[in-house]
Order: structure tokens, then sequence, then C-alpha cells
């Protein structure tokens, strides 16, 4: 079987690779009746002669190979019909602007692997880039309290060479008095919290959080049943809030009344409640200044993410009063920070971790039969028709909804 590892055409271009050139050379010798090619790309953050120095085959045309293996969405005139494709299509939501995409891959009679899709038996992903996104997001948010209060000027990460680099700008700096919120308990809020505990800031409960004042920064991390509670009064439950979230509501504005810095960094599924809406960020205890808004939900459980930012302009004010966007630095603001591609300015760390998950559940699915089902569940597309799994997207194909 012939794997190409895909040029991103993406724009703005993204220089995340699946496979670092040390980790597609791993693959190799895991898998001797796998052959590896590299499409040539002049923006991957690997260097086509990296590749070419490991002996890997770098070219313009991979149209004979089985498997293309990419980051983001290819482009709809660079799809090769009758191929196997890996890449995030951001279609599974229903997202509109990639309909035409979805419909694209149909009609080319493209076998779709989405890397969102790729879970284990009970739903969990085995690979992603949110611990990335958990990393850039909070250095991000804290890059913007130093800017906004001057306070410390860290540099932008797009500018360091890896994640190393990174903790050691965060070394030079000094964290005021304030208390952070994290929400979330996957990959992408452990990622953040990862910043938080370089940074030495003291983790509390919840019950601490909630009621005591502190003399240094502090944080808490907090999951769904802490930020969210049933309709009823009843105790909630997890599970049944993932399964049917529809007899939940908001429990975050306490939170929101102690809340100086918060990250959003929790999964955000469909009609689960909103952690706080504009009416709530107007209540005068409300106290959250500024938010990363790692998950990114446009118009959302996040009142104050108004539009996603970028990595050149990462941060923009929310006027509570006006419901309206303002400078970043405005009196009153909510200061947010809302990229929605933050592991892109890590491409190296995430590349390499990325390769790791991908050689180890991925690729093995293609020589041992798909034992553990990875490939059948993760396939959205097969012999023009979508999956079982994946029909409900029909509707959303045909235009319907």
């Amino acid at each position: 079987m012939k794997f190409a590892i895909i040029k991103e055409r993406k724009s703005p271009p993204d220089r995340r690779v699946v496979f670092s050139p040390e980790k597609l050379a791993e693959a190799r010798k895991q898998f001797p009746d796998a052959e590896f090619v590299v499409e040539s790309s002049d923006i991957r953050i690997f260097s086509d002669e990296a590749y070419s120095k490991l002996g890997f085959e770098v070219t313009d045309d991979v149209s004979d190979c089985d498997v293309m293996i990419g980051v983001k969405e290819v482009p709809i005139e660079h799809l090769i019909p009758n191929k196997k494709y890996f890449f995030f299509s951001h279609t599974i939501k229903k997202q509109p602007y990639n309909r035409d995409l979805l419909k694209a891959i149909l009609n080319n009679n493209i076998e779709l692997y989405d890397h969102e899709t790729i879970v284990k038996q009970n739903g969990a992903r085995l690979i992603g880039f949110g611990r990335y996104a958990g990393l850039v997001g909070a250095y991000n948010g804290l890059r913007a309290l130093g800017l906004r209060d001057h306070l410390f000027e860290l540099p932008k990460v797009e500018t360091l060479s890896d994640l190393n680099e990174v903790k050691s700008e965060l070394d030079k700096i000094t964290i005021p008095n304030i208390k952070i919120l994290l929400s979330g308990t996957g990959k992408v809020a452990k990622g953040a919290k990862e910043i938080l505990d370089h940074l030495k800031i003291k983790e509390v409960s919840d019950a601490l959080y909630l009621t005591s004042e502190f003399s240094e920064p502090v944080y808490c991390l907090v999951d769904v049943m802490e930020y969210a509670k049933r309709t009823d009064g009843k105790v909630g439950n997890r599970s049944e809030f993932y399964k049917d979230p529809s007899g939940y509501e908001s429990n975050f504005m306490p939170y929101a009344k102690q809340t100086d810095y918060f990250i959003a960094g929790h999964f955000y599924g469909n009609n689960a409640p909103y952690l706080f809406t504009r009416a709530d960020a107007k209540h005068p205890d409300f106290k959250i200044n500024l938010v990363a808004d790692i998950s990114c939900d446009i118009d959302g459980p996040v009142a104050s993410t108004v539009r996603p930012s970028t990595i050149a302009k990462p941060f923009y004010g929310y006027d509570p009063s006006t419901e309206s966007e303002v400078p970043f630095d405005a009196k009153d603001a909510i200061t947010v920070m809302a990229v929605d591609n933050l592991p892109c300015e890590l491409p190296k760390d995430a590349s390499e971790g990325f390769g790791d998950s991908f050689l180890e559940y991925v690729i093995p699915s293609f020589f041992n039969a798909d034992k553990d089902g990875i490939l059948k569940r993760a396939k959205i597309t097969e012999n023009g028709n979508l999956t079982k799994r994946f029909s409900y997207l029909q509707g959303f194909v045909d235009g319907r909804e």
C-alpha cells in the first residue's frame, strides 16, 4: 500500500504535517510492506530535504498513491478521485462552509477518514492537536494580560522555535494576584493546565475558589458537572449530560463572580446550556475581564466570543453593555483571545505529537485487518455514499438542512 504525505493548500498556510521525517522513517521500519511518498511543499515545518535525506521520495505528483494523509481541508480542485483521504474535513457538525467539499468527496468516490472521527469504541478521540491548542491558548491569554495591563511583554508563540522556548519565556514573567478558571478535562484543558502548572500557579478546589480570597494567583479546574446543573434540582450525571443535556442549565455564574481570567478548554456539544450569555456578562457582579476561548464556538456558550481571531491579530475586546466588539484594551471590556487554529503556532511540536498517535493507532489498522475497528468507525464516505455511522449528514449534503 502506498501512502502520500500531501501538501497543505488551505489559506492561510498551515505548516503542520502528520509525520515528521523521523516519525515517517519509524513507520517505514515498522511496516515494511508500506511505501511512503512525500508531496513537495515549500511551507511545511520540515523541509523537503529533511525527508529526502532519510531516503523518502519527494515529488510533485502523488496521484499513484492509495492513501492521502493531510492536516487541513483539501481544496476541491486538488482532490484526486478514487483515493482514501485523511484530514480534518470540518463537516461532521454540518458546517455549511464545507458542504460543497463533502459533496465533491462523494462525487469523486473518495473514502474520507476525518481525524476527528478516529476514536475508541466508546467515542473518545485517539488523535488530535488538542494539547497544543491548550498550551498555546493559555499562553496567548497571559500574553494579552501582560500587554493590556502593561505588566510584561511575551513574544508571539509563532516566533519561538518550540515548546521549551515557550516555557523559557514564561519563566521571565510574574503573574499578578488573579483568579483563573479553566474548564474541561480533555487534552485541550490538560495542555492549558500544563502552562499554569509550569508557572507554579496554585491549583485550588472549587469550594475554596468560590468562597476565598487569596494573596497569590490561583486556578481552579472545573468539569461540566460543576458549571452545569439539572433543572429539576437533582444530582447531575456526567454521562447522562453527554447523552442528552436538554435537562440541564448553566451553573457558571458563581464562578464568573470570582474569576478574572477564564480559559475555555471544554468541549461544547449540541443543545448543551451556554456557560454565560450576553445578559450574564452585563450582571454587575460578573468579574471576568479576560477570556482565552480555545474551544472557539462563535456566538455560542461563551458570549464574549463574537468571532474567531487570528494568529496575526489574536485579541479583541467585547463590551458587555453594547454587546459589540471594541479594542482589546478598552475600559470595561472583556479581552478575548479566540484564535481558532492555535496549534499552527507550534507546528514542530504539534506535528511530532500528532505523528506519535497516528503511527500508534491508524497505520497498524491497514495491516492488521482493522482488528480494533478504528478505520471502520472513522470512515465517513465509501463508494460515493455516506457510511451508516454518518448517514445523519445526508440532509446536510442534499441541502435540506
